[in-house]
């Protein structure tokens, strides 16, 4: 029998580019993929591969997944600050909690050798200054315990907790994955912040680049964070289904490498101005910094075997050509 990789939030932004990946780079006569997610789709038949709707909330259409021959679950799905409008952090602990206590059930039922899980970087975000923007790994929690992101952080906290206890208890293989933003191109340009509908900053500059408008860099522009190709992403869970002799660990989802505010600013208008068109950049230190952090991902080299492929430029030019072609807008 093959080995049955299943990715539980196939329909979201990851999850799509994530299950062309395995489909492409995975061995088809020892994998097979299937995909779930909360929507009703035929999207993933131009894959060949099954597909089935679940909320994972609900422990019983968890039923319609494979129930034997699991080699991974893959954990893509979860409820974000950035998709709840207005408040509600009972259905972080419904969502992302009790969703993954069911997940794990599923595991044990289907005797899964291991478990992807994708965690946020706000359980560290307290100890974050940029004066010390390094994420390693193991570092010990800090989780910023006021505004919209608090329960969030909090129920996928006590989701690795979980992961950890079946781990000890049953031996399931835990890989957990700390992500910052992971930037994969869809047609809508908007989030929510404090439950409020807003359009995602980096996506008005490349508007007003490819308009030929001037663009700002605000305040220092030195300030740096690690900027993450969801394709690099994607290679980081494949290596992660098929390592040997690794049994789980917690691994940070990044490029280890800063890219300053004005770096971001020169490189989109190096990439999306039009011919011929040069944007006029203006500095505005008055006006915030934004965050500053690099994750440090040594171990996902040693252990995984990874080594991103796109650096800052490479990911602009990735990011302009996924726009052209749209390739998942039935997903959106």
């Amino acid at each position: 029998m093959k080995k049955r990789i299943v990715v539980i939030g196939a329909t979201g932004n990851t999850g799509a580019y994530l299950t062309e990946d395995l489909v492409n780079h995975l061995p088809a006569d020892e994998y097979e993929v299937f995909a779930a997610g909360r929507r009703e789709t035929n999207f993933f038949n131009r894959y060949n591969i099954g597909y089935t709707s679940v909320d994972m909330s609900d422990a019983s259409t968890l039923e319609q997944l494979p129930q034997e021959g699991v080699q991974a679950v893959i954990l893509l799905a979860g409820l974000l600050p950035a998709y709840m409008s207005g408040y509600n952090p009972s259905d972080y602990i419904d969502v992302n909690s009790r969703g993954a206590l069911n997940v794990l059930e599923y595991c044990c039922k289907t005797g899964a050798d291991r478990i992807l899980y994708a965690q946020t970087i706000s359980d560290v975000l307290g100890s974050v200054t940029p004066e010390n923007p390094v994420i390693h790994p193991y570092d010990d929690r800090n989780i910023i315990m006021t505004g919209d992101h608090t329960v969030y952080a909090l129920s996928k906290c006590f989701a690795v907790d979980l992961i950890k206890h079946y781990q000890a208890e049953y031996g399931l293989k835990g890989f957990v994955f700390r992500l910052p933003t992971v930037y994969a191109y869809t047609p809508d340009k908007t989030y929510n912040v404090d439950g409020v509908r807003r359009t995602l900053g980096y996506r008005l500059l490349m508007d007003r680049a490819m308009a030929g408008e001037t663009l700002e860099i605000w305040g220092d522009p030195t300030r740096a964070k690690d900027v993450v190709n969801v394709k690099d992403f994607c290679q980081l869970l494949r290596k992660a289904v098929t390592v040997e002799n690794v049994d789980g660990g917690f691994f940070n989802v990044g490029t280890g490498i800063g890219t300053s505010n004005e770096d971001w600013i020169r490189g989109i208008a190096k990439v999306f101005n039009p011919d011929g068109v040069e944007s006029k950049i203006v500095y505005r230190p008055e006006m915030p910094s934004g965050p500053s952090y690099v994750m440090d991902i040594e171990n996902c080299r040693e252990l995984l075997g990874y080594e991103p492929k796109y650096d800052f430029l490479h990911f602009l030019e990735d990011f302009k050509a996924e726009m052209a072609l749209n390739r998942f807008k039935d997903l959106r």
